[in-house]
């Protein structure tokens, strides 16, 4: 264990150092989920055009892929195993590059920024990927996230990758509930594009 942590601590600090000035502030935004607000409301419009006005039945989905992701990594993971946060590790202060003061919560395993956006990647593919074969540029998206929690050194590599693991698992459950309940109890599939 000693050893995987180590790892982390490592490939962190190698992500870590590829900073610069110019590109601090535009990671510190990136990361904010107000910033990507015009992306979830696209995602709304793409979600409308396939399912009008059953479009209220992925929407649950989606936020039910949410509600796990978030109760997995911040109501249970997180307080139960009480991994600091690199930022918030003494014996990495003076070697990690922190971004405006901003050091997150005291605990980063596992990243909820993410699971969430790996959740939503996910269940919208697999909702969406054969109307919108593109539609895979969303893991694209939910890694840049990934690697902007990296950049400001508020969580190890070990953090994101279980969190994208979070997020695919929430996900893939959430979708097979949702297609279980159109099957059962819905005489027109409210999923059928």
């Amino acid at each position: 264990m000693k050893t995987i942590q180590e790892f982390d601590q490592e490939l962190l600090l190698w992500f870590n150092q590829f900073h610069y000035p110019w590109l601090d502030e535009i990671m510190f935004w990136l990361t904010k989920t107000v910033v990507w607000i015009p992306l979830f409301a696209f995602l709304i419009y793409l979600l409308f055009n396939v399912f009008k006005e059953k479009i209220w039945f992925p929407l649950l989905g989606v936020g039910f892929s949410l509600l796990l992701t978030d109760r997995i990594t911040s109501g249970f993971m997180k307080p139960f195993f009480a991994r600091l946060r690199p930022s918030q590790e003494p014996d990495l202060e003076s070697v990690l590059h922190i971004v405006n003061g901003y050091r997150g919560g005291m605990y980063g395993f596992a990243s909820s920024h993410a699971a969430n956006t790996m959740g939503i990647a996910f269940f919208l593919w697999l909702l969406l990927h054969k109307k919108y074969p593109k539609i895979y540029w969303l893991f694209v998206w939910s890694c840049f996230m990934g690697y902007t929690r990296l950049y400001l050194g508020v969580h190890y590599p070990g953090d994101v990758v279980v969190g994208f693991i979070v997020g695919l698992l929430s996900a893939f459950v959430s979708f097979s509930i949702l297609k279980y309940i159109a099957k059962r109890y819905f005489k027109q599939n409210p999923l059928a594009i």
